[in-house]
């Protein structure tokens, strides 16, 4: 794991920046702020912009932990009970904005319409009657490891987590492609277009999600609902692997995907590199200040189940999707400094 920790000299020298930040923003959704953030992330101390710049271009994991942020757990308050209650008036703004700063020194941070309303930055954390969903915001079951958004094509380069609370020490789960053994992988059958994900859960519509108040951006989003439904019913054949052979990137969510209508090559190799990835598995707990980004090519991410109690002190964390590449999404967004994806 690639890591750093910040030092008391560090915290007192964000804590200022960051407050003044604060004052000047209303939310971390405001979208100046997000324009500003790779340019205001210059401030940031100097060694942990190299630290950030050396896991970007030289990938020398494909995890990178950043701890040791202060967080006052008393000044947060309650674990909201729900997303939408926490945008406003959050008590994590000042951490928030420093996990922004940090994802926008390693790429462009973006949303999707299709997830929490079309904000930037996720709420991570238990909703009663969520608990066996395949979703972030379940608690009793597993959350299956999987690639960030493995189904569409715009899919980040990282996904970045922020821990805000994790009292009772839930696991991340992670295994990546530099622990994995790929002697006995079927890697050419991996990079052929056989292969079909379907959309997960999290971007299924919303029976409580509300009108944007712009015909043009509802629109939108119900074209991105339609085209969820369509990859559902007939989803489109692609490679799991690609990149360099020899050390692939990958992309693969097994609890969407149907592997009865491929090859039986396919099926095998496919077998086999689940298997793998099971072998590498890591458990990686995050602890209050913890900020981790996940290597969304060279690594899948889950979380172990846990019991939530739903009094306010659950598990509370914050999550980024980011991207080296947002021109990438050009089509799929309204406007070129438009950072949702529909």
């Amino acid at each position: 794991m690639h890591h750093l920790a910040l030092t008391p000299e560090d915290n007192a020298a964000l804590t200022p920046m960051l407050a003044e930040l604060a004052a000047a923003y209303d939310t971390i959704e405001n979208p100046e702020l997000i324009r500003r953030a790779p340019v205001l992330a210059k401030a940031l101390p100097s060694h942990l912009l190299s630290f950030l710049e050396e896991f970007r271009l030289g990938e020398p994991s494909a995890l990178c932990l950043v701890s040791g942020l202060d967080v006052d757990e008393a000044e947060l308050g309650p674990t909201p009970g729900h997303w939408r209650d926490s945008q406003f008036d959050s008590p994590a703004f000042r951490q928030e904005i420093f996990f922004l700063l940090c994802a926008s020194a390693l790429g462009d941070v973006f949303g999707w319409a299709t997830q929490q309303d079309g904000r930037i930055m996720h709420d991570v954390l238990p909703i009663k009657g969520h608990e066996h969903y395949e979703i972030g915001s379940n608690s009793l079951q597993h959350l299956s490891w999987h690639t960030e958004d493995a189904f569409h094509p715009c899919r980040g380069d990282y996904v970045a987590l922020m821990c805000l609370k994790n009292p009772d020490a839930v696991e991340t789960v992670v295994s990546a492609v530099p622990d994995m053994d790929w002697t006995g992988i079927d890697v050419d059958a991996l990079f052929e277009p056989e292969f079909t994900v379907m959309p997960d859960n999290s971007h299924q519509p919303d029976p409580g999600q509300e009108s944007s108040g712009d015909p043009r951006i509802d629109k939108l989003r119900e074209r991105s609902f339609r085209l969820i439904q369509e990859w559902n019913e007939n989803p489109p054949r692609r490679p799991l692997l690609f990149g360099d052979r020899s050390d692939p990137y990958m992309a693969l969510d097994p609890y969407h995907m149907d592997p009865s209508t491929w090859p039986e090559r396919s099926r095998l190799a496919f077998k086999r590199l689940c298997e793998e990835i099971e072998k590498a598995m890591k458990d990686v707990v995050l602890r209050p200040g913890d900020l981790v980004f996940i290597d969304n090519f060279r690594a899948v991410h889950g979380r172990k189940s846990f019991r939530a109690r739903y009094d306010g002190s659950d598990r509370w964390l914050k999550r980024l999707n980011i991207t080296r590449n947002l021109r990438g999404s050009r089509a799929w967004r309204p406007a070129a400094d438009d950072r949702v994806i529909y």
